[in-house]
């Protein structure tokens, strides 16, 4: 029975929030409520909550910390020289925009944080993507999936957790998984790619004005126009320091302006990289560069835990690049936003989980899929434990599988001559569609920083991250790997 509810309360969650019937928060808090009673637990509610907060409160402070820690650098300018590289390459070609998504976000993921990969990426692709008008749910789902298998790194946790919970070396887990990830990373570029292509064939092949300057392309300069060409030659007014998108719809010279009514320019301004925003602190920039390598150095290290590392590090931010409090207090009311939606997000999973676990709703399921394997899949348990990474770390959090369910499948394995080392490595191939789990806090960085609901996310990115995933699982088999 409890395998049951516990199925059904997910895909009730899932649904709901994917047919845009009820909020994410509301759905993580009412759904697990009303399934906690129907279990018959409904008096144990409060402490199954008060738990599952407790669990989260250190994942909702570091988030706070780190959005605006990263917040601050944004609005200073450190990422400005990273955004400029990324345009240059991008230009305003949207499969170049695309494929430069993946790999940024991949680049970025190897501080082997979700939340600071996402809110990077977010910040230097989202003015290219809205000034195009570029589908977001492509931005949040190529940078999900990049991160998922850049997670995998061995100060990311996975690994770590594989590692501790089998007691082996997390070195011989991670470096023979290396080519099996390198092609989970080529397959993430062709996808990205592929989505790429799909853009520019909906939007056309746009191109910038290459006589401005390098600055001058990152902000709505007079005389700078962004031109759709498609089958006949498209041509733009003269320039009033509005960006202006001309499409061709018709036959050589006809067009359609894309830019009438001065709220739609506004729209695909490029507001966050204006190079004359009164929050820049160009003379502080190798402070902060130096602030900011030497935090990720530590949260590598593990020289303090990461809340406190974000908390220390937000405080010295703020402290030396805003000295007057009014500033200060400015600074912390423009991220206000994004620190309440996220954090609200975090403790409002700690009701799902915590009613998850403590019903014992996620034990029940679990056992119930390793009770449900043949006999005959013994000595094949590593493509078991691939297979069934995929929906156990998507509907668990890492904790739960990697310390609840991978031991149960690392001891049926052995009785059948498996290695724990491959039991461990297949585990490790689900991460590219754990990253979008509605139990990760991280993804709710990425979509609110993005202003895309997390049932679009949802919708459009589970079945490429499954199947990077399971390319990743091939690979992996194919070299001997698992």
């Amino acid at each position: 029975m409890l395998t049951i509810l516990g199925f059904t309360m997910i895909a009730t969650f899932l649904v709901l929030i994917m047919m845009k019937k009820m909020s994410p928060i509301a759905a993580l808090v009412l759904i697990p409520a009303l399934f906690c009673v129907f279990v018959g637990k409904g008096a144990h509610l409060g402490d199954y909550v008060i738990e599952g907060v407790g669990t989260l409160a250190p994942t909702a402070a570091m988030l706070m910390f780190a959005i605006v820690y990263f917040g601050v650098m944004i609005d200073v300018g450190l990422f400005d020289p990273i955004v400029r590289g990324i345009l240059k390459f991008c230009k305003a070609d949207p499969l170049r925009i695309v494929v430069g998504t993946a790999l940024l976000a991949a680049i970025v993921s190897l501080d082997g944080d979700g939340s600071t990969t996402f809110m990077i990426t977010v910040s230097a692709m989202y003015p290219l993507y809205k000034r195009l008008k570029m589908s977001l749910v492509v931005m949040t789902g190529v940078a999900a999936t990049a991160n998922g298998v850049m997670n995998t790194l061995p100060w990311g946790g996975p690994t770590a957790r594989a590692a501790t919970a089998l007691k082996l070396d997390a070195g011989d887990i991670f470096v023979p998984m290396i080519p099996a990830l390198a092609v989970g990373l080529v397959a993430v570029i062709a996808l990205s790619y592929v989505l790429g292509l799909r853009e520019r064939k909906r939007l056309g092949v746009l191109s910038l004005n290459e006589v401005l300057d390098e600055e001058k392309q990152l902000v709505d300069e007079p005389e700078t126009e962004t031109v759709l060409v498609g089958a006949g030659a498209a041509a733009g007014g003269p320039g009033d320091g509005k960006v202006r998108m001309t499409k061709t719809t018709g036959g050589a010279g006809s067009g359609t302006d894309a830019s009438d009514g001065d709220e739609e320019e506004d729209d695909v301004r490029l507001q966050g990289l204006d190079p004359n925003r009164p929050t820049l602190r160009p003379k502080l920039y190798w402070f902060n560069a130096l602030l900011t390598a030497t935090l990720l150095a530590a949260m590598i290290m593990e020289l303090l835990p990461i809340p406190v590392l974000f908390v220390l590090a937000a405080a010295l931010a703020l402290t030396v690049n805003f000295p007057h409090i009014p500033d200060q207090k400015a600074r912390l009311a423009a991220h206000a936003d994004n620190v309440l939606n996220v954090s609200g997000m975090v403790f409002a999973a700690a009701v799902f989980t915590g009613v998850l676990q403590g019903t014992g709703m996620v034990d029940s399921m679990a056992k119930w899929l390793v009770d449900g394997i043949p006999d005959g899949m013994g000595p094949h348990m590593a493509l078991v434990t691939g297979v069934l990474s995929l929906p156990l770390t998507y509907f668990m959090s890492n904790d739960g599988f990697y310390f609840g369910v991978l031991p149960v499948l690392a001891e049926a394995g052995a009785a059948h001559g498996v290695s724990p080392l491959e039991i461990a490595r297949a585990s490790l191939v689900g991460q590219p569609l754990h990253m979008s789990s509605p139990l990760v806090p991280a993804v709710y960085v990425l979509v609110g920083m993005a202003k895309v609901e997390f049932g679009d996310h949802t919708k459009f990115v589970v079945k490429w991250a499954a199947l990077t995933s399971l390319v990743v699982l091939g690979a992996g088999i194919l070299f001997g790997i698992i």
